[in-house]
């Protein structure tokens, strides 16, 4: 449970008032609770840990996970099921999980594991907050968990990853390393929580380098690998260098596309290195089983409550992979920026700009 007590804890405590909400300081249109979301009541370390107790010995709960991707994708969504077998090896729960789920199919997919008696069900993506709202309506015993989300009600609560500090730290990292002074980023479907991870990317590249062209491309598709290998290869065509991306399987494609052209990549949502081990340098990494964990220890424990919940890198959300610079690719000087700036963030000096606007 890596740094679960301190995550528990700034959650636990963490203001909910509107001007917090949906991760970027702006209220969530989409919310389907009476008014905004009030902050928890303040707890002593005590009554903390007590609360982690309690989940521990409560009685084991049926959870679901709902996927947009496959579950052994080695990014975004292998992040939420590493964190539904935490539930199961951790806390006794019964599990199930449903991947390569279209948009048109998460409302079904949502009510059939309501119907079926499972006492949470947590939705992977900011795609499943509108759908998780309207069934939540019909099944007010579920409690529904989305991340990313940007929607509360009752028996809603959304916990939103700052990823956009984890972009802005690929992009210091892409720009420092870029030869060529191009870079490139490839998305899957536009969404106010992967178009702030560009943004953040963009913002970062250009913090290194001003005169930094960074291009960027959108594939439409969360999991086709060839659509994110064709977009990659047209930037690379076009003189770009490193390729960063927040493409979900898509992204695999991407990272394909600068291997077979000796290029240079970022990762996103784990240590993608694996993927491919002279190719990724490093990768924003999401602890999406922490959150998880924590999500469900409020429903356990009996504290559950509905509202939007902001965490990154000062929670220990959100952190950066090992570099992988076998051939020493990284200068020590671009690590130390590197690592002055992940400080400042963390140490609340610093705020990645979350802009969730196409630009």
């Amino acid at each position: 449970m890596r740094n679960m007590k301190k995550l528990a804890a700034l959650i636990l405590t963490a203001s909910m008032a509107a001007a917090a909400l949906a991760g970027c300081g702006k209220a969530a249109d989409t919310s389907a609770a009476a008014g905004t979301t009030s902050a928890p009541e303040t707890k002593t370390e005590a009554a903390k840990a007590e609360t982690a107790k309690a989940a521990t010995e409560a009685q084991p709960l049926k959870v679901a996970l709902l996927l947009s991707g496959a579950a052994n994708d080695m990014g975004w969504c292998q992040t939420a099921y590493d964190g539904l077998k935490v539930l199961e090896s951790d806390y006794g729960c019964e599990i199930s999980y449903t991947e390569n789920l279209t948009p048109d199919d998460i409302e079904a997919a949502f009510a059939d594991y309501a119907a079926n008696g499972y006492d949470v069900v947590i939705g992977h993506g900011y795609e499943f907050g509108d759908p998780a709202v309207e069934v939540a309506e019909q099944y007010p015993d579920t409690k529904f968990i989305v991340t990313e989300g940007e929607v509360s009600a009752d028996n809603v609560a959304s916990y939103v990853t700052k990823c956009e500090e984890g972009g802005y730290i690929m992009g210091m990292l892409a720009a420092g390393l870029s030869k060529s002074n191009k870079v490139g980023f490839v998305g899957p479907i536009q969404g106010a929580s992967l178009v702030k991870i560009m943004n953040g990317f963009e913002d970062g590249a250009k913090s290194v380098n001003p005169d930094i062209e960074v291009q960027t491309a959108w594939t439409g598709s969360f999991t086709d690998t060839a659509l994110g290998k064709e977009a990659a290869q047209a930037m690379i065509d076009n003189g770009v260098d490193v390729i960063g991306h927040c493409a979900n399987e898509s992204g695999t494609g991407a990272i394909n596309a600068a291997k077979e052209a000796g290029a240079l990549a970022t990762g996103d949502s784990y240590d993608q290195n694996g993927l491919a081990p002279q190719t990724v340098v490093s990768s924003s990494v999401y602890h999406i089983p922490n959150v998880i964990e924590t999500a469900y220890q409020t429903v356990a424990a009996g504290n559950f409550e509905g509202g939007i919940y902001n965490l990154g890198m000062r929670e220990d959300a959100v952190s950066i992979a090992p570099y992988h610079d076998l051939e020493g690719e990284v200068p020590q000087e671009l690590k130390d920026e590197i690592e002055r700036t992940i400080s400042a963030i963390a140490e609340g000096q610093f705020t990645v700009p979350c802009d969730t606007k196409v630009r």
